[in-house]
């Protein structure tokens, strides 16, 4: 399989709303869902925030892994730390609207404006284990390098799947940050 990664369009919301719900993982979906909305509406609440220009989710923030016939394979989602605060915004408005989600007070920062944050990284699970995720943060670290910051991550200290795969790529523990609810390594690669 020959893979290719090119920068996503608007066409791939729908692709980047699968990748962030698989990213976060089940519990996190069914958890943002509540009991008046399903894990589709979750993901169709972060396509919608993929086709727009100004969230973090945003198809402009992302890439993605394509075949030969230009199928989604998998999706990485990046973007400079410093505008965490401006493009999140638009995310507690919709979450709100779509789903009822009440977010109250500031939730902890994952990122700040010395890194570029490697936001979201899945691969969908047909073709996971081909080495397309390192593919994809590899074509991260080069967007990190144009801006001119270090690439950093947040990785589940209950993970050691994938704290071996951003070991293994040159990432280092720096510290810790929460998020949603969890202390996780805060790892760099510089």
């Amino acid at each position: 399989m020959q893979v290719r990664i090119i920068p996503a369009n608007e066409s791939h919301a729908p692709y980047i709303g699968k990748a962030i719900a698989l990213a976060i993982g089940d519990e996190l979906v069914d958890g943002l869902a509540g009991e008046k909305h399903t894990p589709e509406d979750v993901m169709n609440l972060f396509a919608s925030l993929a086709a727009r220009t100004d969230t973090q989710y945003s198809y402009l923030n992302s890439l993605v892994a394509v075949d030969e016939n230009e199928t989604p394979l998998g999706i990485v989602i990046s973007y400079d730390g410093a505008d965490l605060h401006r493009l999140r915004v638009p995310f507690f408005e919709e979450a709100q609207k779509k789903i009822g989600l009440k977010i109250t007070g500031a939730p902890a920062d994952e990122t700040d404006s010395e890194e570029v944050y490697l936001d979201t990284l899945a691969v969908f699970p047909p073709y996971q284990g081909n080495g397309i995720g390192s593919d994809l943060i590899r074509e991260a670290y080069k967007k990190a390098e144009r801006i001119g910051k270090p690439l950093g991550l947040l990785v589940s200290k209950t993970n050691p799947k994938a704290r071996g795969l951003y070991d293994s790529l040159g990432f280092e523990a720096v510290g810790e940050r929460p998020f949603a609810g969890e202390i996780m390594d805060h790892l760099i690669r510089r």
